[in-house]
């Protein structure tokens, strides 16, 4: 499954550890989150992260 970095602040989802503060199961594909998820370090929505090129 493929991460995701927050472009203002750099906070990395990694779908292997969910968002468990959240209530984000580990193993859901950023794809499949919920559509009111923000980043958890500074609330900025999906549409403000980046896939990582690993």
């Amino acid at each position: 499954m493929k991460k995701y970095i927050c472009l203002p602040c750099g906070y990395i989802y990694d779908p292997k550890k969910g968002d468990p503060d959240e209530d984000v199961q580990p193993g859901t594909p950023f794809e499949d989150l919920p559509e009111d998820w923000v980043c958890p370090v500074c609330g900025e929505d999906t549409d403000k992260f980046k896939e990582v090129e690993e």
